[in-house]
């Protein structure tokens, strides 16, 4: 029987244009891996180690932790069998040299990247869904108080649980946005050139959102199923 899914997929993104929400969408239908470099982290933070700590305090300020960190925890996951050509990158790269540094780790474990999907979204629509973001501790469902607020019909854990994250405040988020169009948003022209960039309009719904994203998924299956037929 031909394999016929896709590879690994790095979606793509300001912080606050929705990643996460639709790399949990593909990971429940397509039955992949999320890597989210955010995750990374904050299990390190939670350890309280000397670099658990020193990764706060960067955090904390809205800055990046150094690519050799990041790096070296990308590594980890792409080194396990049960991840291969499975995996959907959310947070990382975050740079150029990061997205080098992907590429040589993919071939490294002889694997591949199947697509880039980069969501689109205006600053101030970001601004409202990184300051509105409210997690829950307990069940660790995500809400806004802007755009889908907790109630009593979608969540039962009750407000007391419900957390904002440590760097999600003003400051941080300019210095994030700083970060972003001076180091990430070259990494569109790299994959473009590879001819693996699929922009998208993130505005829109979150089920019109991912509907487009399936369907690229979808063409990108077909375009596989095909390569291996003919070959």
């Amino acid at each position: 029987m031909v394999d016929r899914s896709v590879a690994n997929i790095v979606l793509f993104g300001p912080p606050g244009a929705g990643k996460g929400t639709q790399a949990d969408k593909l990971v429940n239908e397509f039955k992949l891996f999320k890597v989210s470099t955010g995750d990374l982290l904050r299990e390190e933070i939670k350890k309280k180690s000397a670099l658990g700590n020193k990764i706060k305090s960067i955090i904390d300020k809205g800055m990046l932790v150094q690519d050799n960190i990041i790096n070296d925890l990308i590594e980890k996951v792409l080194d396990k069998k049960k991840y291969f050509n499975s995996l959907i990158f959310d947070g990382y790269p975050r740079n150029l040299s990061q997205a080098k540094n992907l590429d040589k780790l993919i071939k490294k474990y002889k694997q591949k990247l199947s697509c880039v999907l980069s969501l689109k979204v205006d600053t101030d629509i970001i601004v409202k869904r990184i300051l509105g973001r409210l997690i829950c501790s307990k069940c660790g469902s995500i809400f806004n108080s802007f755009f889908s607020p907790a109630t009593k019909e979608n969540h039962h854990c009750g407000s007391k649980f419900l957390q904002r994250r440590s760097d999600d405040n003003e400051e941080s988020i300019k210095n994030r946005f700083q970060i972003y169009n001076t180091e990430t948003l070259p990494i569109l022209d790299y994959y473009e050139n590879q001819k693996l960039l699929h922009e998208i309009d993130g505005m829109r719904d979150i089920s019109i959102i991912y509907k487009e994203i399936r369907q690229i998924i979808h063409a990108l299956e077909s375009w596989l199923y095909n390569v291996y037929l003919y070959k």
